[in-house]
């Protein structure tokens, strides 16, 4: 099969690689998704644009961030101010990092101060087992948030006999990490799993802005090296009751000290600048299986975010409790899905007085039908919100078969963002804010043969009520600006991904070809590129695994006025791994090989040409 791309609105890369076996390597079709719909699914019946990342990929690809890993995925770009600890972005089909909604074993994770988000580098990625990355809209199973697209990220869990492992690892820049961890089950049958992880890494860092500032009188930037130190724990538990009752409590805390240089110190008084995250969650789930066909999940989640600096000071926390009821009724090919939801957020900060809440109410309904050629999902939703009233959100998809290798898909849906408590109430803010809303279509092709696969996937995403920083007075108290919903986005694009098996090598590769852009004044939006791409291949050569990849990317703009211009790059990376005994396997790897000098972010540097080396015991 043969698939090349040609437009005149989106530059392409080179053609031989929109046209090769693309992209991460898929997983066996008989694996199960649950973030789709937030019921199980197997990924042969899906109708939606997802990729998985299991724990062996993570561990392959030698990353110690979360937004690491997700760089090397399709549809995902990134922009990092600094080093691995540094602030952190994850644009999902070019969307704000606002615009995808996150979850951690079930438990959602975001910010309710500035324009919102997650904080990735707050994610300890050596407690992350998997990933499922969800692109397109949601919010007609999520809620507010999912307008680009979900990734759901789960911790390890316990099976069979008990299974510790421990592993240390160094690296450039003085890294050194170490964890340990077990898991697996006990009692009658394996009635009572576990899983336990400790992580604890630190590294010197380098100097992350060596620049100098726009105005010579304002000196240059501390010429320290910025590291960091983190810490993290997680533990994760279930109990089976019966054939049909289970129980799962899930908690993770995780402490990260990161040091980076702030823009108001001279020369002659350099101060050691430090931001400290604080990420806590907490779930609590029971599943019965009421009859063959009938079953309910209850769900409990809790989680916090604490950002503070010092000696500057600021201190930021958001308090996120959500609920959910979620009923499933199975019969033949259909399924039918109905869910009550209640999601309550609240912040703390000093630049917005007294702590501000909210909280919205909702009830889902969902459709699924799999038969033969034929798949459909359909999916609503109403949400009440405590500040501006209901929304309502809605998506429709089918899948079908042309032949046993070959599917076709075409989806549309709604989605939409609340404002953030900040926007709405901090001294920039206005409480008349309306929700920031979306319309996508999209379509794809799916051709699998075997261990190969190749997927194409183009997609037209419109966002109305952008909520900007607007300059000079307005509606809020402040005299220099204030956010407004005035703006308005376009995401479009092309993405192709699969995986191809030459011989003994392994090929995998992805090319994003897009064009998010402010639709009023046609402007590039800021840190994203219109061309990104990923080639990858691994083979098994005298019991090592030898691994390359390159990540390209286009060149982007650092302001929305598109008058700052951050150059394109390509990165070449190699890894190599060995099981040195029966227990111990090795991992060496090697990051921007030719040393690129490159910026996702203006005057933030990023880490050079990097080197890594990790062993690890997992008892056979």
């Amino acid at each position: 099969m043969k698939t090349c791309i040609s437009t005149s609105r989106l530059t392409v890369l080179p053609l031989a690689l929109a046209c090769v076996f693309s992209a991460q390597a898929q997983p066996q079709l008989k694996e199960t998704v649950v973030t789709a719909t937030r019921t199980a699914q197997l990924l042969s019946d899906l109708v939606a644009d997802v990729t998985i990342v299991d724990r062996a990929m993570i561990e392959r690809s030698g990353a110690t961030g979360v937004a690491d890993v997700l760089a090397r995925l399709p549809g995902i770009e990134i922009s990092r101010n600094g080093g691995i600890a540094s602030v952190s972005n994850v644009f999902l089909r070019g969307g704000n990092g606002q615009h995808t909604a996150v979850y951690l074993d079930g438990v959602r994770l975001d910010a309710q101060s500035g324009s919102g988000g997650v904080a990735w580098e707050s994610i300890p990625l050596a407690q992350i087992d998997r990933i499922e990355v969800l692109r397109g809209p949601a919010a007609a199973v999520y809620g507010s948030d999912a307008i680009n697209g979900v990734i759901q990220l789960f911790t390890r869990q316990g099976e069979g006999q008990a299974a510790p492992y421990v592993g240390v690892g160094v690296g450039s820049h003085g890294l050194r990490k170490v964890e340990a961890g077990v898991s697996g089950a006990t009692g009658a049958g394996g009635a009572f799993d576990y899983s336990l992880g400790l992580a604890h890494q630190t590294s010197d860092g380098f100097n992350t802005q060596p620049l100098r500032l726009r105005k010579p009188a304002d000196g240059v930037r501390n010429p320290d090296r910025d590291g960091y130190t983190s810490t993290s724990a997680n533990a994760r538990l279930g109990f089976q009751v019966n054939r049909a009752h289970r129980l799962d409590a899930t908690v993770l805390a995780s402490d990260t000290e990161s040091q980076y240089d702030a823009f108001t110190h001279k020369p002659a008084s350099p101060v050691d600048d430090l931001s400290r995250h604080k990420l806590r969650t907490l779930g609590l789930n029971w599943s019965a299986q009421w009859t063959e066909a009938y079953s309910t999940r209850l769900s409990v989640t809790d989680s916090q975010s604490r950002y503070e600096t010092t000696p500057s000071v600021y201190l930021t926390t958001t308090n996120l409790r959500g609920y959910l009821w979620q009923n499933e009724l199975r019969f033949g090919p259909h399924l039918l899905t109905a869910a009550l939801e209640r999601r309550e957020d609240e912040l703390e900060n000093t630049s917005v007085g007294p702590t501000r809440t909210r909280s919205q109410n909702a009830v889902a309904l969902g459709y699924g039908f799999t038969k033969e050629q034929h798949a459909v999902q359909l999916n609503v939703r109403h949400d009440d919100d405590s500040g501006f009233g209901g929304k309502g959100t809605g998506s429709a998809a089918y899948g079908y078969a042309i032949t046993p290798k070959l599917r076709m898909t075409a989806s549309a849906g709604t989605a939409f963002r609340a404002p953030t408590l900040y926007q709405r109430f901090s001294e920039y803010g206005v409480s008349s804010l309306q929700p920031e809303t979306s319309r996508n279509v999209e379509a794809g092709l799916r051709y699998t043969d075997g261990a190969s696969s190749l997927g194409l996937v183009a997609y037209r995403n419109r966002l109305r009520n952008l909520i900007t920083y607007v300059n000079g007075p307005g509606a809020c108290a402040s005299p220099y600006g204030c956010y407004g919903s005035v703006a308005r986005a376009g995401y479009e694009g092309i993405t192709v991904s699969g995986n191809y098996a030459l011989g003994g090598v392994n090929l995998r590769a992805s090319a994003d070809f897009q064009n998010p852009r402010d639709l009023d004044t046609g402007k590039q939006l800021a840190r994203r590129a219109r061309r990104h791409a990923m080639l990858g291949a691994d083979t098994e050569l005298a019991g090592w695994r030898l691994g390359a990849e390159v990540q390209a990317s286009g060149k982007r703009f650092d302001t929305v006025a598109n008058t700052t211009e951050l150059g394109g790059y390509a990165l070449v990376n190699l890894s190599a791994s060995t099981r040195m005994a029966r227990d111990w396997t090795l991992l060496a790897r090697i990051d921007n090989l030719g040393d690129k000098d490159y910026q996702t972010a203006r005057t933030y540097a990023t880490e050079g040409r990097a080197f890594y080396l990790g062993l690890k015991w997992t008892p056979q």
